[in-house]
Formats: C-alpha cells, structure tokens, sequence
C-alpha cells in the first residue's frame, strides 16, 4: 500500500515509520513543501491508496479540500477543525471519496470514552460532580484537545468542565473525575509516547482503503481494526 503522510512533525514522523515497519510504501510531505495544499494535484494525490493527514488546524482544510476533490481516501488525526467537519463530510460525499476522522487513534482512548459515557449514565442525578483534566505538550496548538472534547460529549448530559494544561512534550494525559461529598471516581488514560496515537492511525488507513467510499468517525470503527 502507498501512503501520503501530510505532516512532518513528531506524530507525522512516527506515523511514517510505523507504516514503513507494517510494509508500507510512505512519502512525506512537510508544510514547506505544501504550502496551502498546493502540491496535492489530482495527478500527484493518485499515486497514492491512502492520506493520513497530521499537520495543523490551518493546514488540514486546504489539505482535505485538495485530496477530497480528487475522490481521495483521507484519515485525519489532525484536530481543531471540526467546525467544518460538516462541509468535509459533503465534499467526501459529492467526490464519491472516502474520509475518516477522530479526534485520538488510540485504543485505550476509545475504551475510555466508551468508561466515560457508562460512568456518567450510571451517576447522573445522583449529586456526582464531574470535571476533566489534560496535560500536552507545550506546542500543542488546539486548547482543549480534541479527546477533551469527545470526552466532554461522552459524558452527555452530565455536564463537565475541561481544565487544559501545556507542559513541556507531555504526549497526553486525561482524567475524568466524578465527586460526590461522600466519594471521588477517577477514570485517567496516560500516553507514554505518540506511538499509540501512529499505530492507530495507520491501522486506520489499512481498513479506509477497504472502503468504497463514505465518513467513518474512528469512535465508530475501532473495533473493526486489524
């Protein structure tokens, strides 16, 4: 399989080299060499079965429109853009192109989410307080991360504030806390390295190009992963 990674920072790289061990042809392309999409011409994005974009929130649309228009097969780990998922999904739609999309490609994450939406059906209206906490790196640009954000919605409609901290190359950390004035419930997911986040996302890849078409959220197809 050939893929296009679009991103050259630390997840980008180590997505490159987690397809290059799964056998997997990769080219590279960093923002310099793709200012505002410009190098993905239909001709070029064909020569490739799979994109996996891990760029920017200003780099990922113009990316998505160019691969999309094209009838592309799109995984995207980038976040902070979700405001226009909407108008991606359409695009995907009308190009007969294949996206997939989520806010963290990591297993545990999934799970936790899945804890999350179970812990808070099972202690609404019972008095619990619930709060989530995240730690990342400090060139993070999206503040709170996006699996802040998917968290936050899982535990619908308990309602739980987010407090995000930036500290130093932290690759994740995120805490749900449930209180009560009898007890606190503590549900945490900590990252060791990107590693997780890369090998979920070319997993990913692997199935998208499986697909005919469509938008696929990866909360959704995990489970179908191999």
């Amino acid at each position: 399989m050939r893929i296009l990674v679009l991103g050259q920072g630390k997840t980008g790289k180590l997505v490159a080299d987690v397809a290059h061990e799964r056998g997997h042809g990769v080219h590279v392309l960093d923002a310099k060499e793709n200012p505002r999409g410009a190098a993905l011409t239909p001709p070029f994005v064909a020569t490739f079965d799979v994109v996996i974009d891990f760029t920017t929130p200003q780099a990922v649309i113009p990316n998505l429109r160019a691969c999309l228009a094209t009838g592309a097969k799109v995984v995207v780990g980038t976040t902070g853009w979700y405001d226009q998922l909407r108008d991606m999904r359409s695009l995907a739609e009308r190009k007969g192109a294949a996206l997939l999309y989520g806010t963290n490609y990591s297993i545990g994450v999934q799970v936790m989410l899945q804890l999350a939406h179970q812990m808070a059906q099972s202690l609404k209206d019972t008095g619990y307080e619930f709060h989530i906490e995240e730690t990342h790196h400090a060139s993070k640009l999206d503040s709170p991360s996006g699996t802040a954000i998917s968290i936050q919605h899982a535990l619908e409609p308990v309602k739980a504030e987010i407090t995000a901290h930036r500290v130093g190359d932290a690759p994740g950390l995120h805490t749900v806390e449930a209180k009560s004035s009898a007890d606190r419930l503590v549900l945490t997911h900590e990252s060791f390295s990107r590693r997780g986040f890369a090998e979920g996302a070319v997993r990913a890849a692997e199935w998208l190009v499986t697909k005919r078409d469509g938008s696929y959220d990866f909360s959704e197809i995990f489970t179908q992963l191999k």
